[in-house]
């Protein structure tokens, strides 16, 4: 959907450069990098939005390994990314990074474990390259995108009806409000899509 609407805006025809975000390695970030630098010059924006949920447990009985993945994915990646992408991102007239949150990214729940730590660590993360940017082109926010008929949100609540809740094309409008001019006013601000 955004890949369309990308497209439908006029924009540079976006790249799809798949990356395994659990195992990434510095050399396949720097292959992102030159990649992008080749074909683009330049980054207008990243949007953090892939993410794991984990085990729903508590954290006593929590698999050392499931939080690892979580971590590395949910946190570990666009940490790393971003600190890559920097230089290509310090090129754009108005670049845009932003981190996908939750509600148990700013108030903890039992039984969230891993995804709740990683996105209350990504809040953090998204308010320190905000608050130590020195760059006034780029702005950091993070969205969180409320209840979303998505798989991870089936998984999380089996008891759900998910023929409830908006779909993600509903919620795309705040995701874009971010990606683009109109948020040029907003730095190290976290809001909620479905507000």
């Amino acid at each position: 959907v955004i890949y369309d609407e990308i497209e439908g805006l006029g924009a540079p025809q976006p790249a799809i450069l798949p990356l395994q975000l659990s195992s990434a390695s510095p050399r396949d970030y720097e292959l992102l990098v030159d990649t992008l630098e080749r074909q683009f010059g330049r980054l207008d924006g990243i949007l953090h939005n892939a993410g794991i949920l984990g085990e729903r447990t508590e954290l006593e009985n929590y698999p050392v390994d499931v939080w690892d993945d979580v971590m590395a994915v949910n946190l570990r990646a666009p940490f790393v990314m971003t600190q890559e992408l920097m230089p290509l991102l310090k090129k754009s007239e108005h670049a845009s990074v932003v981190f996908a949150s939750s509600g148990v990214g700013r108030e903890t729940r039992e039984r969230w474990g891993a995804y709740s730590v990683s996105k209350i660590a990504i809040e953090a993360v998204s308010q320190l390259f905000a608050k130590e940017n020195t760059s006034p082109n780029i702005r950091f926010n993070c969205i969180n995108p409320g209840a979303t008929r998505t798989a991870m949100r089936a998984k999380a609540y089996l008891d759900e009806d998910p023929k409830t809740l908006p779909t993600p094309e509903h919620i795309m409008p705040a995701y874009l409000y971010l990606m683009g001019d109109d948020s040029l006013h907003m730095n190290g601000q976290s809001i909620d899509a479905q507000d």
